[in-house]
């Protein structure tokens, strides 16, 4: 029997999510009497319940901070357990959106351009306002760097600017994104292959925290999605490429919008959720491949050393 230790909850904004996706993970799993589960989440005591449990894997299903940074990764590789999704480094790359849209730039991956903005400094608001119209203009996307699930997200215009920056204060650092409309489109990658994509059509203003997560949000789910074999090929090896880039593992999702014929990379996660809602489960679906199937080939990749 496989011991699979489940770990979600957390410390982080998104510890609701990361419980309902253990609770659909553990109800699929339930169903192999192969599996001996525990669901843990990672406090004080962790390192002594994961001795005490002995697990032949950990399912790593935190988000956010703490989980999904590298910092429980860095726990499970000095234990020496191995554990799913991607590693230390990759983790830290892909959370940090400053760092991981470098690395985009550098390899002519094409991504919003931004500028990034300290509360540590004493700033004026008019000062901010202006060099944001020097390097890109508005609208603006607001963002806190190490943050998912569109956590402490803001659309807005020169007139709602500052009411939407003092938002952000816990953050300390946050990015100041030119803001792109066009179509809402994802992919996800598991096991280097390339899964599939899906367009979103937001009854919001755009694919928010609500959006994501709750079902009175009424988000449009569109699969297939209506674009040229060319296109479709172009932005599944956009995902790809990143994924490679960043050195992902198991499962990854990259959020792009579709403007002008061209793709823009917002961000990519290492560790997207497996709700009921969640976009991952629902593309896989379409390629025929079954939750319990997505959940198994999630867990085959587990390692350390990543």
């Amino acid at each position: 029997m496989d011991k699979v230790l489940i770990l979600a909850g957390g410390y982080s904004n998104e510890r609701e999510i990361s419980l309902i996706t253990a609770k659909s993970v553990i109800n699929e799993l339930k169903k192999n009497k192969k599996y001996k589960l525990l669901l843990i989440e990672p406090d004080g005591n962790f390192v002594k319940k994961l001795r005490k449990f002995k697990p032949n894997l950990v399912l790593n299903l935190l988000h956010g901070r703490y989980g999904e940074d590298g910092y429980i990764q860095s726990i499970l590789e000095s234990e020496k357990v191995k554990y799913t999704h991607s590693g230390v480094l990759s983790s830290s790359l892909a959370i940090d959106k400053e760092i991981s849209k470098k690395i985009f730039i550098k390899n002519n991956i094409l991504t919003p351009p931004y500028i990034k903005f300290s509360f540590k400094n004493n700033f004026k608001i008019q000062n901010v306002i202006k060099k944001i119209g020097q390097n890109f203009g508005f609208p603006v996307v607001l963002k806190p760097i190490n943050e998912g699930s569109s956590v402490g997200v803001y659309i807005c215009n020169k007139r709602n600017f500052k009411s939407n920056l003092l938002k952000l204060e816990k953050f300390k650092d946050i990015l100041i994104e030119k803001y792109i409309p066009g179509r809402e489109i994802q992919a996800a990658i598991l096991s280097q292959k390339k899964l599939g994509i899906i367009e979103l059509k937001p009854k919001r203003k755009f694919y928010d925290y609500k959006a994501k997560y709750s079902s009175s949000a009424e988000t449009e789910h569109i699969i297939p999605v209506n674009l040229s074999p060319k296109n479709f090929n172009k932005i599944n090896t956009i995902a790809m490429k990143a994924h490679r880039l960043l050195k992902c593992r198991g499962v990854s999702r990259s959020d792009f919008r579709y403007y002008n014929n061209k793709f823009y990379l917002l961000e990519l996660n290492t560790q997207p959720g497996m709700t009921s809602l969640s976009l991952v489960p629902e593309i896989a679906k379409f390629k025929k491949i079954c939750f319990m199937e997505l959940i198994e080939e999630i867990m085959k990749d587990a390692s350390i050393d990543k």
